[in-house]
């Protein structure tokens, strides 16, 4: 079932004060009044339903439900001094029973496009990453970056076999231009010879995508096998040269 949801809010504040204050001084009071209006769509615009919301200082006191029809008060003050007088309003009420077809359905495919319809493929990448709490050469981060919409699955492998403890994730955040990241981390340190998978199902991907990564080869000990053989091979042709000069020479007296 698909379900989308779209909300619009105006925000007043309003600053209790007979004029506006003078250098140095502090106001007396600020108090917040919110409308928030919302769109519910169910299977696309099967169902869809209105929602609009009055509220102060962060409490709803009074709102309307199209599947109601009327202002129901949630407060004494909103039941009394909106919700009453609203619902009395006969041609307020039937524009906003209105709201639902006029407003809400008719926008539904100027919004779809971007907004239900809109797939956007994470980039996805592993890197190293020091722990300062933990010992070893640090512990592995999956990074997914710049993707919509938000829902998300990601898992790590080792060697092809799925690791289901020591995976810690970040909630999904919004990036605040429809994309969103996550960061999936691997607690355990990564060791030589092994290789790492993040795997990320998304519904803008037709198939899983993985990224791989393997524990870079140890560069000095990489130096010193190569510095051993070469004075080894040295060696080998010192003694082959030397071998050569005193066979040379032998004959040589020989002759």
């Amino acid at each position: 079932m698909e379900r989308v949801r779209g909300a619009g809010a105006v925000l007043a504040v309003l600053v209790v004060l007979g004029a506006p204050p003078a250098a140095g001084e502090e106001l007396s009071g600020v108090f917040q009044r919110m409308f928030k209006a919302e769109c519910h769509f169910i299977n696309g615009t099967e169902r869809v339903r209105f929602v609009h919301r009055y509220i102060y200082n962060r409490e709803q006191y009074v709102h309307f439900d199209s599947d109601v029809g009327v202002y129901v008060g949630d407060t004494p003050y909103g039941e009394e001094m909106w919700a009453r007088p609203r619902n009395r309003d006969k041609q307020f009420m039937k524009r906003m029973r209105a709201v639902a077809d006029t407003v809400c359905r008719h926008n539904y495919e100027l919004v779809t496009p971007f907004s239900v319809e809109r797939r956007v493929p994470p980039s996805v990448s592993i890197s190293l990453v020091p722990s300062s709490s933990q010992p070893g050469p640090g512990r592995l981060l999956c990074s997914l970056m710049d993707f919509y919409p938000a829902p998300v699955q990601v898992r790590w492998f080792q060697d092809g076999q799925e690791l289901l403890e020591h995976v810690v994730a970040t909630d999904v955040i919004p990036n605040g231009d429809w994309s969103y990241q996550v960061l999936v981390l691997l607690e355990i340190p990564p060791r030589r010879g092994v290789t790492y998978s993040c795997q990320v199902e998304h519904v803008s991907l037709e198939h899983p995508l993985s990224r791989h990564w393997e524990m870079p080869p140890d560069t000095v000990h990489i130096k010193i096998l190569v510095g051993v053989g070469g004075f080894v091979l040295g060696l080998v042709f010192l003694a082959l040269g030397l071998g050569f000069y005193l066979q040379e020479k032998l004959s040589s007296k020989v002759a």
